[in-house]
């Protein structure tokens, strides 16, 4: 079965389908995809094979292969251009996670409500893991049905938005700081690139397996900048006031870690403040775009509302 096979139910064209409705789809459809991509093979490396499936399959909210669909859906992308592009994305977050977790950097013990990788498996195969899905999500999006020079406009914007000048930058910007001061604009400097680089990458990429004008891709650039800082504050704001339960993931561990967020620098209130500027500000980056706009942009005005207001 292709990836381009695999399309999400469809619903009457009278009758959109609640935010909620459309999300379970997409990430049921996504799961499926997934599931195909990962499958278990009855050939070595068997311990690697499944442990790639423990650190992608059945976890996570899915907002980056979400924020794929969306972009596609406001470009009018085929859907089954989207899957690979999607799968992509999440491979290459489920990688970041991995590592992040390892005791060489973060050393958590717990991820999704269940525990790390190298908790689960080990140190070593962890590390594979990582590397393993890190190729495979180029290998996937390399196999995406779309013309040559958008394929390969894909793989330089996840490579960019996945490096040194993208998340893994913001990585070592984020090791370096343990233990130090770091001005707001310093901070904002590394979440743009530690967590706001993918997401960002996220809606570029899925509005390139469709059709947008100039000043539409302006606006979804500056709508994936708001979206991408915000979606870090709240991370930050979470850790602060939350408990693992709610998580999913070990809740105070910045505090504990001596790592600079939003919460030490700013405060519990003017983080939430901001958090709520950054989701009016990417509103208004689509409402400039005009009436008809603003129905093929729905989901991303509604995933903005998601990744500001959610509990985990």
């Amino acid at each position: 079965m292709s990836l381009a096979s695999i399309a999400m139910p469809v619903t009457e064209a009278s009758v959109a389908p609640s935010l909620t409705e459309w999300m379970q789809a997409h990430q049921a459809g996504f799961e499926v995809c997934a599931q195909a991509c990962l499958a278990a093979e009855d050939r070595e490396p068997l311990r690697l094979r499944e442990a790639m499936r423990y650190a992608v399959l059945n976890g996570g909210k899915r907002i980056r292969p979400l924020l794929v669909y969306a972009a596609g859906e406001f470009a009018s992308a085929p859907e089954g251009a989207l899957n690979p592009i999607a799968l992509a994305v999440e491979f290459v977050h489920a990688y970041s996670l991995v590592h992040d977790d390892l005791p060489c950097m973060d050393d958590d013990v717990l991820r999704r409500g269940k525990p790390t990788v190298h908790v689960a498996f080990d140190e070593a195969t962890a590390m594979l893991t990582g590397d393993a899905l890190q190729a495979e999500a180029f290998r996937v999006l390399a196999a995406a049905t779309v013309e040559p020079a958008v394929g390969v406009a894909l793989i330089r914007e996840l490579a960019q938005a996945s490096g040194i000048g993208g998340m893994c930058g913001g990585q070592a910007i984020d090791l370096a700081a343990v233990g130090r001061t770091m001005s707001a604009a310093e901070l904002e400097t590394m979440h743009r690139m530690k967590t706001g680089a993918l997401l960002r990458a996220s809606v570029a990429m899925g509005a390139m397996a469709g059709h947008v004008s100039a000043a539409e891709r302006d606006a979804l650039g500056r709508y994936a900048d708001a979206i991408g800082l915000a979606f870090q504050i709240v991370d930050d704001l979470l850790d602060a006031v939350s408990t693992s339960a709610e998580l999913g993931k070990t809740a105070g561990k910045d505090s504990r870690q001596s790592k600079p967020t939003y919460v030490s620098v700013l405060g519990v209130d003017a983080t939430r403040r901001w958090a709520e500027r950054l989701r009016s500000e990417a509103h208004d980056c689509l409402a400039g775009l005009g009436a008809e706009a603003q129905t093929r942009a729905l989901r991303l005005h509604q995933l903005a509302d998601l990744i500001v207001h959610r509990r985990s």
